[in-house]
């Protein structure tokens, strides 16, 4: 493949990869306090709504690992961001929240088990043996640009649909965000088409006819999955905590609606530079010590935001430390499944290995959401946000011991 074609068909990955997501997960995300107006939820509702996806993506990850390796990724990819696209026109119209569970249900599926292992499949592919690091951090940094880029279009769409005085009227509110929510749809449509033209098809030879026998038994008794499983799990906890950020500073720094949308756009373009860091560093050293060191500091902005919670005269202590926190969760996710290479992962069972250790990995959508919300809503102000930083702390620890246990086994060859 010549650098062009191999140039464009990482761009398109990239754009699938970021907009696949960008309608369950950019506007709660991005638009916390307005979304939660718009459409009377609590936290715990919302975190509710955000665990039925995430069952229907633990009930998928796995058959979906294998389909991706049966299956061309391409025709996956493309007919997963066609059909979550269209949910996206439902979510224009302001379900009432049995209706939005349905809906965070049906994207689970589209998602996760046509999208999720043919995407990992497909990156692996393009960077070959010797840049799994640069493959995966130019795909988690180029998403982070994608979603930094749509989220300050998104956050200008939703200011332009809104009065210019204080007072936003119920009414108002809620065609702001259907105007961004639309726009998300049609982005997500569009990237389709792109890769349509700039993926290439994968050769017939290197997609098997059916699954290897004993491939199942060969990947569970691999002690790297479990402990990779476990990396991501964590990993993926503190990337979920990112979501209550906005909340956070609106509630308990007192910053409108408005400033706390512009602080998370804002804080989105961390993500291309963290991740695609965390890459070349991945491959100049190993993806295990840039995920080691990223748990460390982590950890490290955790508990200075613990100490410093709800001190609103150490505001700008405040939104360093979470700036931290943003780099290293950003870095983690995007040199994660370099270690998929560094375990010495055989290609063919990329599929499989990725949906088994995404089932683990990925869990947190379940629970996260909902636990936090709980916590959320029963410890009002900074008490809550105390706990749950507290939260996120034990669970960085955790994915730091773990990360040295799997670098004594890399060491040991017991992979």
């Amino acid at each position: 493949m010549s650098k062009q074609r191999r140039f464009w068909a990482l761009i398109s990955l990239i754009v699938a990869g970021e907009l696949i997501f960008s309608l369950p997960f950019h506007v709660p995300r991005y638009f916390r306090p307005s979304l939660l107006e718009a459409f009377n939820l609590t936290n715990t509702a919302l975190g509710d709504v955000f665990a039925v996806y995430g069952i229907t993506a633990i009930l998928a990850y796995f058959p979906g690992g294998i389909l991706a390796d049966r299956f061309d990724p391409k025709r996956l990819i493309v007919a997963s961001l066609f059909l979550t696209a269209i949910g996206g026109i439902y979510f224009s119209t302001i379900p009432n929240t049995f209706n939005l569970g349905i809906l965070y249900g049906y994207w689970g599926f589209t998602t996760i088990f046509l999208f999720w292992a043919g995407l990992m499949r497909a990156t692996r592919a393009w960077g070959g043996d010797a840049s799994q690091g640069k493959a995966f951090g130019y795909l988690d940094g180029g998403r982070g640009l994608i979603a930094a880029i749509f989220a300050s279009v998104g956050v200008w769409l939703f200011s332009s649909a809104l009065p210019t005085t204080d007072l936003i009227e119920a009414t108002e509110r809620k065609s702001a965000i259907a105007t961004v929510i639309l726009s998300y749809s049609l982005a997500t449509a569009m990237a389709a088409l792109l890769v349509i033209v700039c993926l290439p098809n994968q050769n017939k030879e290197n997609i098997p006819n059916s699954m290897p026998k004993k491939t199942l038994l060969t990947v569970l008794n691999r002690p790297a999955v479990w402990l990779k499983a476990l990396i991501i799990f964590c990993a993926y906890c503190g990337y979920k905590g990112l979501d209550n950020y906005g909340l956070y500073v609106h509630e308990v720094l007192n910053v409108s609606e408005m400033e706390s949308a512009k602080f998370m756009a804002y804080m989105a373009f961390l993500r291309p530079v963290a991740a695609v860091l965390a890459g070349f560093l991945a491959d100049r050293f190993l993806a295990s010590s840039v995920i080691k060191w990223s748990f460390l500091l982590s950890s490290a902005g955790y508990i200075c935001n613990i100490i410093v919670s709800g001190q609103v005269a150490l505001a700008n202590i405040i939104f360093v430390t979470l700036m931290i926190t943003f780099l290293t969760v950003f870095a983690l996710r995007g040199v994660y499944f370099a270690l998929l290479a560094e375990t010495q992962t055989p290609a063919r069972l990329t599929g499989t290995t990725v949906g088994i250790i995404s089932v683990i990995g990925y869990s947190p959508d379940i629970f996260f959401s909902p636990f936090a919300g709980r916590i959320l809503d029963a410890f009002p102000g900074a008490q809550g946000y105390t706990y749950y930083f507290s939260l996120l702390t034990l669970i960085s620890l955790t994915g730091l011991l773990t990360t040295i246990i799997l670098i004594k086994k890399i060491n040991k060859g017991r992979v």
